[in-house]
C-alpha cells in the first residue's frame, strides 16, 4: 500500500511540472491523455476560455469494446481524435502527457494524431 501511495505522489509531482510549462490557448490548445488499467481517452482543451473543444476514448460506441487497454486502441482513439479536430479547424495542438511515461499505449496515440494531421 505505502508502495502505491509513493508511486502516485511522484506521478501528481511529474503532472505539476508539466502542467507548470504546457498551456491551452485558443490557437493552440492542448490535448491531454488520460490512460488507465482498461481505458484510454483525449481531450483537446482551451485553456484560455476552460472549454473542452473535442474528445475521443477507447469507450466510444465506434471503438471496437474487447480492446480498451491497449495499443491498437489507442492508436484507433489518436485517428478518431485527429479527425475530430480536423472537423472543428484544429491543426496544432501543445501535447499534455499528464505524468505518464512517453511509451507504449500514450505514444501510440500521439503517434496516431500526427498521422492524421494534428501538428505537435
Amino acid at each position: 500500500m505505502q508502495a502505491l501511495k509513493a508511486k502516485q505522489v511522484r506521478m501528481n509531482r511529474r503532472k505539476r511540472r508539466i502542467r507548470k510549462r504546457v498551456f491551452g490557448t485558443t490557437e493552440r490548445p492542448r490535448l491531454t491523455v488520460t490512460r488507465s488499467l482498461r481505458n484510454i481517452s483525449a481531450q483537446i482543451i482551451d485553456d484560455d476560455n476552460g472549454v473542452t473543444l473535442c474528445c475521443a476514448g477507447s469507450q466510444d460506441k465506434s471503438v471496437d469494446k474487447g480492446k480498451g487497454g491497449n495499443v491498437a486502441s489507442a492508436k484507433e482513439v489518436g485517428t478518431m481524435l485527429a479527425e475530430r479536430a480536423k472537423a472543428k479547424g484544429i491543426t496544432a495542438v501543445a501535447f499534455d502527457r499528464n505524468g505518464r511515461q512517453f511509451h507504449g499505449r500514450v505514444k501510440a496515440l500521439a503517434e496516431a494524431a500526427r498521422e492524421g494531421g494534428l501538428k505537435f
